[in-house]
């Protein structure tokens, strides 16, 4: 079973107000021979990290020391939309973030993104415009994700709440993978399974 598990984060942001950004701006397709999770990290928006000659590129939000550290990615309206490929997610772990919050995501994105224990975390057009203030505002405020109660809550107490599969939550908190729920649920199948008459 994964040891990872996430029940409420508590972490600085980083802002990319940036909308309809898709999975090859996260991962640029020509990052994608590898056949381990391992390294997606440091290609993560490599087109927009470092210029061709791999130097960093001054002003992308990812290059700036304020934000180093933040694990909760804010980022613009339809989030991960394109190609079905589950290495965005990867990058986003292996980068270390733990949440991203957005007021749209691509389906094929957000399932993707659950099963890599990464948090999608949908509000409202006006919340997002919100988070992004406070932390443009200040880059050292803090955001609570409170995945058991569902909730993002800002600094100034401002919060709303955001919606999961009770199965992908349960799977969340407990570091479980597909396999792993089901040898949870073990003792309850096997009983089931001896009450059936056949």
């Amino acid at each position: 079973m994964s040891k990872e598990t996430l029940h409420k984060l508590v972490s600085t942001a980083a802002p990319l107000r940036i909308e309809n950004i898709d999975t090859d701006q996260i991962i640029p397709a020509r990052f994608l021979k590898a056949t381990t999770r391992e390294g997606f990290g440091d290609n993560l928006f490599r087109d927009w990290r470092y210029n061709a000659d791999n130097t960093p590129k001054a002003g992308f939000v990812l290059n700036d020391p304020t934000y180093t550290g933040a694990r909760i990615l804010v980022a613009g309206k339809n989030f991960g939309m394109g190609s079905s490929r589950e290495h965005a997610a990867w990058a986003l772990h292996d980068y270390g973030f733990k949440v991203v919050i957005s007021s749209f995501f691509a389906d094929i994105f957000r399932n993707n993104a659950l099963n890599n224990f990464v948090l999608p975390a949908q509000v409202s057009d006006a919340f997002l415009a919100e988070v992004f203030n406070a932390v443009e505002a200040d880059p050292k405020t803090e955001i609570i994700v409170d995945l058991e109660n569902q909730e993002i809550v800002l600094e100034n107490g401002r919060k709303e709440s955001f919606a999961i599969n009770p199965y992908k939550k349960q799977c969340l908190m407990n570091g479980y993978d597909d396999i792993d729920y089901l040898l949870s649920l073990k003792e309850e199948i096997k009983a089931f399974q001896e009450a059936q008459v056949f």
